[in-house]
């Protein structure tokens, strides 16, 4: 069935750049069901996210909101006017995304109305009082660096083609083992004794889903709950009655010399633990190797077409085991900070952080660097959170210790879509 504008003689490429334009101009301004539903969608999620901030935000005296920048420099906003220069940009933006869209530029435009959101939240819960950025920002980088860790080792996982649901329970089995081998020896034990119990649930994994074939999603839950159980069991009935066997030296932070001393930058950088230079630095390795080495190439070809990767000599089955071990030891790594930050264990320490990382595999689009930003926003969101509880906003504790999941059903629902997992992920293979 022919077009309008096929019935005008320039459908159907006539072959003349002109006309062949001018129909490309039109089928790029027409939009699909599906592009038009998510473009009603978001716009009323920025009517939605404009009401909050009238009715919140912009309401009362305010204040002005004062942002540490270290040391002596700041800057102030004054709250209130800023909600209502934030409010009216943001219906006005729903009204376009509703009217025309915003075509590529839809996720930018997104991101940068949710940090105008996160902004005015900020200036709203600081009026009248300082809240230094720079300690804010630090501390996201260093709630950020497990999750990094859980998604590096899932992100290994699942390019392998094994559904890594087990994260939560590699890295509360990480955190219980560097606690206890930690207390008897000394941390850098621990944190040795916590990769190798990461690596070995790993390998469970995989023997559980290559050997027998078992759906690999269950086998994750089963795996968090069974850790989740034990640590639990342990805890109550060792721990609490030897409390020698669970006090650890936490781990200080490093200043680097120079580096430290940079404006602003430095506080955030170059003040942390040795676990967030160990994180930047396999981000960029594993970045690195999964795209631009033979290791990597193999270990996509594994995750996206195992048998064609079968058919020229790569040993599928050896490499999904050895990936997993690897991924584990890292997950297990991430699992030491929690014991290292605090000093000793408690019953789930790791509150579903696991989860989390999951879903900065998803967000991060399997992709070291993706996930890396997924994870410094979740860290952003639990530092906002700690932050708030002590500025006296009124806002309810409970919510706030559910804000950083609440984030995650939000990124992932406007950032998750359409990203694509890897072909093979979670389907059984056999050797032939």
């Amino acid at each position: 069935m022919s077009t309008p504008v096929e019935k005008f003689g320039i459908g159907g490429g006539s072959g003349r750049p002109g006309e062949d334009a001018y129909l490309g101009m039109l089928k790029s301004a027409t939009k699909t069901p599906e592009q038009a539903k998510r473009s009603r969608n978001t716009g009323i999620a920025y009517f939605i996210a404009s009401a909050i901030t009238i009715v919140i935000f912009a309401r009362g005296e305010g204040g002005d909101a004062t942002f540490g920048l270290g040391g002596e420099s700041s800057f102030s906003v004054a709250s209130v006017p800023l909600a209502w220069i934030v409010a009216v940009s943001l219906a006005v933006l729903g009204g376009v995304q509703i009217m025309r869209g915003t075509g590529k530029w839809t996720n930018a435009l997104m991101a940068a109305a949710g940090l105008l959101f996160i902004f005015t939240f900020m200036a709203w819960a600081a009026a009248g009082t300082q809240f230094s950025l720079t300690g804010t920002l630090h501390d996201s980088l260093k709630a950020a660096t497990p999750l990094v860790l859980g998604a590096l080792g899932g992100i290994m996982c699942e390019r392998s083609g094994i559904i890594n649901i087990a994260i939560e329970g590699m890295l509360l089995g990480g955190a219980f083992t560097s606690a206890v081998v930690g207390s008897i020896f000394n941390i850098w034990a621990g944190i040795a004794a916590a990769m190798v119990v990461g690596s070995l649930l790993a390998l469970l994994l995989a023997w559980l889903s290559i050997r027998f074939q078992v759906d690999q999603v269950i086998v994750g839950f089963a795996i968090n709950f069974f850790v989740l159980g034990l640590t639990s069991f342990l805890d109550s009935r060792v721990l609490t009655k030897n409390p020698e066997y669970n006090g650890v030296k936490t781990v200080p932070e490093w200043e680097i010399p120079l580096l430290s001393d940079i404006p602003i930058i430095g506080p955030i950088l170059f003040e942390q633990t040795f676990y967030v230079y160990v994180a930047l630095i396999l981000v960029g390795i594993i970045g690195w190797a999964l795209f631009k080495s033979k290791w990597g190439l193999r270990t996509r070809a594994v995750g996206e077409h195992p048998e064609a990767a079968g058919t020229v000599g790569i040993d599928v089955i050896r490499r999904r085991y050895l990936n997993l071990a690897m991924a584990g030891a890292i997950v297990g790594f991430g699992g030491s900070w929690w014991t290292a930050d605090v000093g000793r264990f408690n019953e789930n320490i790791t509150n579903g952080r696991g989860f989390i990382a999951l879903a900065v595999v998803i967000v991060g689009r399997w992709n070291p660097f993706g996930a890396l930003l997924a994870a410094l926003l979740f860290g952003f969101a639990n530092a906002l959170a700690l932050k708030f509880s002590f500025l006296g906003t009124g806002i309810p504790s409970e919510f706030l210790e559910m804000s950083p999941f609440l984030v995650t059903l939000i990124v992932v629902a406007s950032f998750g879509r359409g990203a694509r997992p890897p072909a093979a992920l979670g389907k059984p293979y056999e050797q032939k």
